[in-house]
């Protein structure tokens, strides 16, 4: 017989490390490890039941089960699943790395605050690795439904792991748990049913418990511990919230609770059963490009995938839970759910519902929303912008933050707030709330107590262009052309004594115009800014800056249009401009101030200097004769 070949392989730097910090000091429940390992054997089974649907060769013989047995002696729990199972390379991807993608990422946001970072590593999905807070040594022998070969896996948790050929009869999973000498108690039955019934009753497959070597010999017969039937399918009146929270976070992958629980059966023209939840924090893919959606479809309570585009809209990728459908074809393939006129009557139904509870919330309960909103809203705006026969639905839901203070405000209540005159509803965009905040295109806005929403989220700028208004007023903003500040509130307490004169200003301009060319479109004075001495704006046809900054950085704009450089008559420094500019020689005089004053209003808008060296001379050489 030929000798096994074993091949030695090291954990990313980072999983070490994260190990090493799961086991000392991060997770303070170290009975989850169980749960995570039933949670991950009923995955597999769900996984081979819809492959079998194609391919019933895959099937062994026997009904899936999930069998849990402690050999007291030899101090080891072994699970076992009859799943799908595992080749080489899921091994590696599976259990050698975290997640597939982003653990450098990942680690690097870890604190050291245990309460934080559990919740973080949950967020990630990294739920097998728990083992290692209860066990020294722990072996994996798994053998993939349809192959020949079965491997082994092996680790002590620490820097390494190998993997090498083995044997097993039939396909699935078996993990051996060498337990640590300070957490014996989980070899003991009483034990381990309660840590089952809490966290695994709901699991849809039998879960069988033997206890070998105990006190009574009865234990060591394999006797099932959990109800088994599908959460989804009880009356809502015999599910405890504690119950709801476990199938959350077995359906979810998740260590938070659910922030919103929507259970529902349809009947009818279309049967299907809802269990859908809103977790309490953002899920680490919130915000991958693919935009999967994690909802799980079952046909008679077999799994058929948890990634069908067409379930759930992209903008309610954030939902987690199960929909059971009792119309679609048992035997439908992923392909065939593609425009499935079934599905999409489905899909529809579920999110006109989805949009009803977060209206009846946000009513009933507004504080609450409005922490769902802070953490899914900016995913929720999406569909602004790609949802057109909900747009109205979802701008009213809707929360923003303005200047009329630190709290979320929905579009209708900033209407209520308008002024008189007022006619737009004005709005700055950013990077972040607080760079926004800071926007000098604000000053005349606040001046004149005039409201001004606040967006900072990346999919602000987007929606704005399928939604030009709200009830008939429209979206305008700050930074785009003229800013209305005279049409809208009378300025008779203005103190012109503390402004340049409009024919000093007329010369300014001129100037500024002729030194500074086309790097900028105008000069021209502004009633928008009360503290600054100057800003940029785009002309009333042109493109957003903040938009048009994030189209030129992912190459999607050659180059940007020329702005309006606005310059304050009532600011200090632009006041003495003012007085110099009819000066004999002054285009030279003022030419330094000027181009100096351009670059400040780059860097207040975050836009690069065209002469970084330029400008450090310029503001040497005026801090020169400041100081003279």
């Amino acid at each position: 017989m030929s000798e096994v070949k074993t091949e030695k392989m090291g954990f990313e730097a980072e999983v070490s490390r994260l190990l090493h910090m799961m086991v000392h000091s991060v997770y303070s429940d170290r009975e989850i490890f169980l749960r995570e390992l039933i949670s991950n054997a009923s995955d597999a089974c769900d996984k081979l039941r819809y492959e079998a649907l194609t391919n019933s060769d895959l099937l062994a013989g026997g009904d899936f089960g999930i069998s849990i047995t402690v050999d007291a002696a030899a101090k080891t729990i072994t699970v076992a699943d009859n799943g799908i199972g595992m080749n080489r390379d899921d091994l590696i991807a599976n259990l050698g790395t975290i997640a597939r993608s982003g653990t450098a990422n990942f680690v690097d946001q870890l604190t050291g605050d245990s309460k934080k970072d559990v919740q973080l590593i949950g967020q990630f999905g990294v739920g097998f690795y728990s083992v290692f807070m209860v066990a020294d040594d722990v072996v994996v022998t798994t053998r993939r439904a349809g192959d020949a070969e079965a491997w082994t896996w092996t680790s002590k948790g620490e820097g390494t792991y190998e993997i090498a050929e083995a044997t097993k009869e039939n396909a699935g999973t078996e993990i051996v748990l060498h337990i640590k000498e300070d957490a014996a108690e989980f070899l003991e039955q009483h034990r381990l049913q309660k840590i089952i019934t809490t966290y695994s009753d709901h699991i849809a497959v039998p879960i069988t418990l033997a206890i070998k070597g105990g006190d009574n010999e009865s234990d060591a017969d394999p006797k099932i511990v959990n109800e088994g039937s599908a959460l989804w399918t009880r009356p809502k009146g015999d599910i405890s919230e504690e119950q709801y929270a476990e199938f959350y976070r077995h359906v979810g992958h998740a260590f938070d609770d659910p922030s919103v629980t929507l259970h529902y059966k349809v009947e009818g023209m279309q049967e299907y059963s809802v269990l859908l939840f809103v977790p309490t924090k953002q899920p680490m893919d919130l915000f991958d490009p693919a935009r999967k959606n994690r909802v799980k479809l079952y046909v008679k309570r077999v799994f058929i995938t948890d990634d069908s585009e067409d379930l759930l809209p992209g903008w309610l990728r954030f939902m987690r839970g199960v929909v059971d459908s009792q119309d679609l074809p048992l035997n439908i393939s992923r392909e065939m759910l593609q425009n499935n006129p079934t599905l999409e009557r489905m899909s529809k139904a579920i999110t006109k519902r989805v949009i009803s509870e977060f209206e009846k919330l946000a009513e009933k309960e507004p504080e609450k929303f409005d922490i769902l909103w802070g953490e899914f809203g900016a995913v929720i705006k999406e569909g602004i912008y790609e949802d057109f026969e909900r747009r109205d639905a979802i701008l009213k839901l809707a929360r923003f933050k303005s200047t009329h203070g630190d709290g979320w405000t929905t579009l209708a209540d900033y209407v209520a707030r308008m002024k008189e005159k007022q006619s737009s509803i004005y709005y700055v965009t950013g990077t972040n709330e607080a760079a926004v905040r800071r926007s000098p295109q604000l000053e005349g806005f606040r001046a004149k107590g005039i409201e001004v929403l606040l967006l900072s989220d990346a999919v602000d700028d987007f929606w704005l262009q399928m939604a030009p208004d709200f009830e008939g007023k429209p979206f305008k903003s700050i930074t785009r052309g003229a800013s209305e500040l005279k049409d809208i509130a009378d300025d008779e307490k203005a103190d012109d004594k503390d402004k340049a004169s409009e024919g000093e200003m007329a010369t300014l301009t001129t100037l500024m115009k002729e030194v500074l060319g086309e790097k900028i479109k105008e000069v021209r004075t502004s009633d928008r800014l009360t503290e600054t001495a100057a800003c940029l704006v785009a002309d009333d046809t042109g493109m957003d800056m903040h938009m048009e900054r994030i189209l030129k950085a992912h190459n999607q704009l050659d180059a940007v249009s020329a702005k309006i450089l606005e310059v304050n008559p009532g600011h200090p420094v632009i006041r003495k401009l003012a007085e110099k500019a009819a000066e004999k020689g002054a285009i030279d005089t003022l030419s330094d101030p000027v181009w100096l004053i351009l670059d400040q209003a780059k860097i207040l808008e975050g836009d690069p200097l065209d002469d970084a060296a330029a400008f450090a001379r310029r503001l040497s050489t005026a801090m020169e004769k400041g100081l003279a």
